[in-house]
């Protein structure tokens, strides 16, 4: 098991900066943006995509680091009810499946995306309860335009061998565990889950159940290391279903946190001991969205606890079984 570091949070600075500062504090991996809401500031899609020469460099550039790209990152929305919209992130996920083939990575980390309400409807809607009736023909309507869509993705992503990610995130269609699996029963063993526990916390799901539940389906391609703090004074009287700005933290129910200021360190070593339980030995990508500090200080903290948590070696007979 390895630390990585989704990099938007240095997008103020050129590739080869961020690699050097992130190598010496011991990360192995990055996961770059290529598009959507990461946006591609360290590894623009059009310029590597079918370009040998630029890969090739770039190739030469992650060895002096020591460094390898654990999954391309393309957030965005491809269900969405406006066509240019959904076109657009469309155009960007099949391009970085080919980018991913192209550099030998064998993930793309993604959203589901979120269709409208029903084809006359021009903003997508996350439905949250089946009732009144018209909602649930709603959700059923947005599941058909789902496992369409997917199935085809999946189809692309099988025949460049990679796997897609998606992060379980709300006001996307897939935002737990169980929606996940039944996008991938229903499209193939190509779809799995970007496992990032933040946005789970909120939602009162509990990681570890989480994570055996996707891993006995043979289901998570990638993780994230991300928490959440529940701000409970806040919480008693609004819930968790919160719109209050990100940036207004005093007044909201939530926040993102560094890994370690929502949960213990203790917590964080159960995620790693469950993940080697159901076999996962890959990246825990490290995402900043932490706004009561700066992206260097959470970095730099997170790697710091999950240094301690991670396994660096493979377990040994059982000697004493």
């Amino acid at each position: 098991m390895e630390i990585g570091v989704h990099t938007p949070p240095l997008a103020d600075e050129p590739l080869e900066s961020a690699l050097s500062y992130l190598d010496g504090l011991g990360v192995g991996a990055i996961e770059p943006g290529v598009g959507g809401h990461p946006g591609q500031d360290h590894l623009e899609r059009a310029a590597y995509l079918d370009d040998e020469n630029e890969q090739a460099e770039l190739h030469d550039l992650l060895e002096e680091y020591d460094m390898r790209i654990s999954a391309l990152a393309t957030h965005n929305n491809p269900l969405h009810p406006d066509d240019q919209r959904a076109e657009e992130a469309d155009t960007e996920l099949r391009e970085a499946i080919r980018l991913a083939a192209q550099l030998e990575v064998g993930t793309v980390t993604c959203f589901s995306g979120l269709p409208a309400g029903g084809p006359s409807d021009e903003v997508p809607n996350w439905i949250t309860a089946p009732w009144p009736p018209e909602h649930a023909d709603a959700l059923e309507y947005q599941w058909e335009r789902a496992v369409d869509y997917w199935g085809k993705l999946a189809a692309l992503a099988a025949d460049h061998e990679v796997d897609i990610a998606i992060e379980m995130h709300p006001n996307m269609l897939v935002y737990e565990p169980h929606g996940l699996a039944r996008l991938r029963e229903e499209t193939g063993e190509r779809i799995g889950a970007n496992v990032d526990p933040s946005h789970l916390y909120w939602q009162g799901i509990t990681i570890t159940d989480a994570i055996r539940y996707l891993g006995k389906r043979d289901a998570i391609h990638h993780v994230h290391a991300k928490d959440t703090k529940i701000y409970d004074a806040q919480a008693r009287e609004k819930g968790v279903l919160d719109t209050t700005a990100y940036d207004d933290e005093p007044n909201r129910s939530w926040l993102f946190r560094s890994v370690g200021y929502g949960h213990g360190e203790a917590h964080w070593k159960d995620i790693v001991s469950t993940l080697r339980l159901v076999d996962y030995d890959g990246t825990l990508s490290i995402e900043h969205e932490d706004s009561l500090t700066s992206s260097r200080e959470g970095l730099e903290k997170a790697i710091d606890l999950l240094e301690r948590a991670i396994f660096e070696t493979q377990p040994e007979d059982a000697y004493w079984a």
